[in-house]
């Protein structure tokens, strides 16, 4: 049977994937066991491919479920009622961080994937935040905590567990294999059959599960229909790019895993065509940019090289290796699109640009990070060698100071805007860690708590504390009033959507610059930055205006007539020329 399009039925293509992951399988009941788990009829319509579920004021919230708490309020009401004050209209999807039950991580090593940490509230909390946001969740598919009921299970040989976590022997060659970390890949356990080493990418906290068994697939597809349920309509693929282990391999990026990837889209597509999926794929570009597939993957990947480089041009000054990349950027399909952020709960990854920068040009950043409280988190080489995997630093610190400047030079407030207008202003939907827009400093406390590097950046804010400065004279507030003004333009300009056309211009290496047309090719805007700590000087006769129509920079409101006249920048000011307003 096939849909009116002429495409193979739903049943038909969940065959199709469930043969290339399990051929040794009865496919036929394993696809009828993944439809009747996930709610679906085998004639389920398909939804009209390349879809855009996001617009210009498409935004989005990061943020830890606890990470504004009001005493004798559970979390996510308090975070509830914060987005509601100070969001609504202007951020659309809520990425709530882990909010289930863990044992480390802050939250994703996962204890039960299907209750809600009891000291955050409950579901009908992140139901209600649903009815006024949409809300993002995280699937933490590669690996659970060592303390859930499936690894008990597991060491006690009962079921549900018993087959879930990859065993590998001692002896197993697994030097091939790429990690984020520096521990033992393999962690011994006992079990009532013996001693077992289970595969452990991240920590041996966190067991990988085995995708290999369709049964820990059952499981996850009921966990996505819990969540979509319970009103969750994005899906945050966690560590996915790890997902299938083959021994001999470096078990990251395999065809199974894209496999496993296009299967959770065509169900969750088919039970609502406006839901969307996001790879976390934080490794090398070229490699980040096969998780779209052919618009069959993710609907949108994390654009984890903009952080890095981003950060890298403005405290050098230089924009160069920003525009190198940029150029290199395929534009997103319809129906797919580039998740920008430049600060997130993780650390700012060095993964991303490897091949782009060098190796002297990242010792000089971190070294100018390490002078603002950065933490430096290493990992492994293929060789033994352990290099720079992630910088841990509040991005507010990040920019208190340049390669050159020394602290405080009066600047840091307008390079920390400057880097946001970039973002917003880039092809793609913009997401904002909630502390980048609180302009938090580094939390050292908290590093020295917790013994983990990236906690510097995982502040928990007193609501009422927090409101007072936002009242207050500070630079909380100035910052928070800078970013919701910029987000509250940028979600008006139709050249602002995430598919809307982009080039690259060319302005010396003090200026970054691109052009952004409308789908519908009616505005223009020159979106023009200085990310140097100098006055910079272009002439207008060097951008394509249209010379009939009017040109106003949408942030001053200044209006440019004179065509042939120089525009003189001052250090991190930008402007976002526009024919239409």
């Amino acid at each position: 049977m096939t849909d009116p399009e002429g495409l193979p039925s739903l049943e038909q293509r969940v065959k199709a994937h469930l043969q290339c992951l399990y051929p040794h399988e009865d496919i036929q009941a394993l696809a009828d066991q993944c439809l009747e788990r996930f709610g679906l009829a085998p004639d389920t319509p398909t939804p009209s491919p390349h879809r855009n579920n996001w617009s210009a004021g498409t935004a989005m919230l990061i943020t830890y479920g606890d990470s504004v708490r009001r005493e004798g309020e559970a979390p996510l009401h308090t975070l509830t009622a914060f987005c509601k004050a100070h969001f609504s209209g202007m951020i659309s999807t809520v990425h709530v961080l882990p909010f289930f039950p863990y044992s480390s991580d802050d939250g994703f090593a996962v204890m039960d994937y299907t209750t809600v940490n009891p000291s955050l509230g409950q579901w009908e909390d992140l139901t209600e935040l649903s009815r006024a946001f949409m809300v993002m969740t995280d699937l933490v598919i590669n690996h659970c905590s060592s303390r859930s009921l499936w690894f008990e299970n597991f060491k006690a040989g009962r079921e549900p567990g018993r087959r879930y976590f990859v065993e590998v022997s001692p002896d197993e060659d697994v030097s091939a294999v790429v990690r984020p970390r520096t521990s033992p890949l393999l962690r011994a356990v006992e079990t009532v059959e013996g001693e077992k080493h289970v595969w452990c990418t991240f920590s041996h906290d966190q067991v990988d599960l085995d995708f290999s068994n369709p049964d820990v697939l059952l499981e996850f597809i009921g966990i996505v229909k819990l969540y979509m349920d319970r009103g969750m309509r994005w899906f945050r693929l966690d560590a996915v790019a790890f997902l299938w282990k083959i021994l001999g391999t470096p078990s990251i990026n395999l065809p199974e895993t894209h496999e496993i990837i296009r299967l959770f889209r065509l169900l969750i597509e088919h039970r609502d065509p406006e839901a969307v999926v996001i790879t976390e794929t934080n490794i090398p570009n070229r490699e980040n940019l096969t998780y779209f597939g052919n618009a069959n993957e993710a609907h949108m990947i994390y654009n984890f090289s903009l952080p890095p480089l981003l950060l890298h041009a403005m405290i050098s000054g230089n924009a160069q290796h920003l525009k190198d990349w940029l150029m290199t950027m395929p534009p997103a399909q319809q129906g797919t699109a580039y998740l920008n952020f430049i600060a997130s709960h993780d650390g700012i990854g060095l993964r991303p640009v490897e091949g782009l920068l060098t190796d002297e040009e990242l010792d000089r950043m971190t070294t100018t990070l390490a002078g603002s409280g950065a933490r430096i988190t290493s990992r492994t080489g293929p060789t033994g060698e352990v290099r720079p995997y992630e910088i841990n630093i509040s991005l507010w610190n990040a920019m208190a100071r340049t390669e050159t400047s020394g602290d405080n030079d009066g600047l840091q407030f307008a390079r920390f805007i400057c880097a946001h207008a970039v973002m917003m202003a880039l092809e793609g939907v913009p997401a904002f860690y909630i502390h980048s827009l609180l302009a938090t400093e580094n939390d050292e406390a908290r590093v020295e708590h917790t013994g983990v590097n990236r906690s510097i950046n995982r502040h928990v804010w007193n609501a009422d504390q927090l409101d007072d400065l936002l009242e207050a004279d500070t630079h909380h507030r100035d910052v928070f009033t800078a970013l919701r003004r910029l987000l509250a333009i940028r979600t008006r300009q139709s050249a602002f959507h995430p598919n809307a056309t982009q080039y690259t211009l060319h302005l010396g290496d003090g200026l970054f610059a691109f052009w952004r047309q409308s789908i519908d090719r009616r505005q223009s805007v020159f979106a023009i930055h200085n990310i140097s700590g100098q006055e910079q000087v272009f002439n207008l006769s060097e951008l394509n205006l249209i010379l009939t129509d009017e040109w106003t920079d949408l942030v001053s409101g200044r209006t440019f007539e004179d065509r042939m006249k120089p525009v003189t920048l001052k250090p991190y000011e930008f402007i976002w020329l526009s024919n239409r307003r």
